[in-house]
């Protein structure tokens, strides 16, 4: 039985991935949060799910690394550095990286990068998502996992693409620009929604998140599919096989 450890334990996603875990019949190694020995986890686990900061990231990779064990990596707000160092620990086990670990989102990403590619750069497209007040980065991991895709399908450098925080005398919009667009309030578990603007049509794709659990679940699929890998960078889009 594949043993699941929790890095962010005590916070919402932690929680319910605990849930997700029983209600799979899982064995669940423990978990950590803020100052707990996550590498004491590594040891009793054989896989670790990481929702927790990006401030610990490059401990918990450590300690996954230092253990020789799988681990998903669903934190957000993540910037070079961290990518850098999951580049480096996928080099030796594992590691799963997402925005987003609802199975609809991952098809979301499917489906915008297939419309970005098939629609040319006179197509618009923007971002649009919401979430709960508590939040606390923006654009959110799953808007940035979708402006990607998009970027993918186009063949283009999404930061260099990117239009975010528009206000006062911004110019016209820039042709082939992908815009971002963060709405905070209430309890909204996520709420996102890609559109594309053409010329006198207009074709949105959207996603809606009514209960955290969606990505609980998700993460708990894509860690056992995680166990049995060898050593690399992988993606949601490769739990699905996409």
């Amino acid at each position: 039985m594949t043993r699941i450890g929790i890095v962010g334990s005590e916070g919402r996603m932690g929680l319910a991935l605990a849930e997700a875990v029983a209600d799979a019949g899982l064995d669940l190694a423990g978990g950590v949060d803020q100052g707990g020995d996550c590498a004491r986890l590594a040891d009793s686990s054989d896989v670790l799910v990481d929702f927790s900061s990006p401030l610990a990231l490059e401990g918990n990779l450590h300690a996954a690394v230092g253990a020789g064990i799988p681990i998903l990596v669903g934190t957000t707000g993540l910037e070079e550095r961290h990518h850098t160092a999951i580049d480096a620990a996928a080099r030796v086990i594992p590691v799963l990286q997402t925005g987003n670990t609802a199975l609809g989102v991952t098809l979301l990403a499917h489906l915008v990068k297939e419309a970005a590619s098939r629609l040319g750069p006179e197509w618009d497209i923007e971002i649009l998502e919401m979430h709960h007040r508590m939040k606390v980065d923006a654009p959110s991991g799953t808007a940035l996992l979708l402006g990607q895709a998009a970027a993918d399908g186009r063949g283009i450098d999404l930061a260099s693409h990117s239009e975010r925080g528009r206000d006062g005398q911004t110019g016209a919009r820039k042709e082939g620009a992908i815009g971002f667009a963060s709405l905070r309030g209430g309890t909204v578990a996520g709420e996102h929604s890609v559109i594309l603007a053409g010329e006198h049509e207009r074709l949105t794709l959207s996603h809606s998140a009514e209960d955290r659990m969606i990505f609980a679940r998700g993460a708990v699929k894509a860690a056992q599919w995680l166990v049995d890998k060898t050593s690399g960078r992988y993606g949601m889009q490769d739990v699905l096989g996409l």
